[in-house]
């Protein structure tokens, strides 16, 4: 039995789209009023450890999907609350979304991840860990007013959209050689102008916007920061991962149609 967390978020929804025909699959939420359709159903708060202890009892694995809590102590405590449920109830494995870089550092976007790494690895569990880029579906870029803007300095970006991380979890849930593991998952280096270019509009740098959640990202996309490859995401699905221009080219085309 594979038990998903936070199963009614946009993650955990597509990875249970993925397992419903593959596996028999337990979606543990917060809210059941708000689970998806056609699987098991079992409540599991990440600020209530009892219920988290129940809903994973009997998992042979555990998709472990990181809170969208912003506060990093509230998180990391969601967090831990989780692993602990976990290894009370004798989960077999555990998968945990993680993001990039938070098995070397536990500084700003990797704090929460880092230390429930560590818990995890600290636990005993069997584990698999795979660190997430940035979503592509928060950047695919439109030609507003017959232009693309932004404010990256034509650095690239290694996002990876969510169907295919979905994909890529569900594919480690059910296969066999991934305890122990873990996966830097990035999709294909993509840049603004690149796709500016391929749906034939100009490209335009802007100044930021101004301090903020995606200043801060801009500038660590300036910096490179972003532009880290690997092909674990690639060797994950068995396949091609989807590009940022193409995504931009069929929605240009469907929006087009209308």
């Amino acid at each position: 039995m594979i038990v998903i967390s936070a199963a009614s978020g946009a993650l955990g929804r597509l990875v249970v789209e993925h397992l419903r025909t593959r596996a028999e699959v337990v979606a543990a939420v917060r809210d059941p009023g708000r689970a998806p359709e056609g699987v098991a159903v079992r409540r599991g708060d990440y600020d209530d450890p009892a219920s988290l202890r129940e809903a994973f009892d009997g998992a042979t694995r555990l998709l472990l999907i990181s809170s969208p809590e912003l506060d990093t102590a509230r998180r990391i405590g969601q967090h831990l609350n989780a692993v602990a449920a976990a290894e009370q109830a004798g989960v077999g494995a555990v998968v945990f979304t993680s993001f990039l870089g938070a098995g070397a550092a536990a500084t700003g976007m990797t704090e929460a991840y880092h230390a429930t790494e560590q818990a995890i690895l600290r636990s005993g569990l069997p584990y698999t860990f795979l660190r997430h880029p940035f979503y592509s579906d928060a950047f695919v870029p439109r030609a507003d007013d017959g232009e693309i803007t932004s404010s990256t300095g034509g650095r690239g970006l290694n996002t990876a959209f969510r169907a295919d991380l979905a994909e890529a979890a569900a594919n480690v849930l059910t296969g066999e050689g991934h305890l122990g593991r873990a996966y830097d998952l990035t999709g294909p280096l993509w840049s603004y102008p690149e796709v500016a270019e391929a749906l034939g509009v100009p490209y335009r740098e802007v100044p930021d916007a101004g301090s903020g959640p995606m200043s801060w990202i801009n500038a660590r996309i300036r910096a490179g920061a972003l532009e880290q490859q690997t092909g674990d995401l690639v060797a994950l699905l068995g396949r091609p991962a989807e590009t940022v221009a193409g995504r931009a080219l069929k929605t240009l085309t469907e929006v087009n149609k209308k």
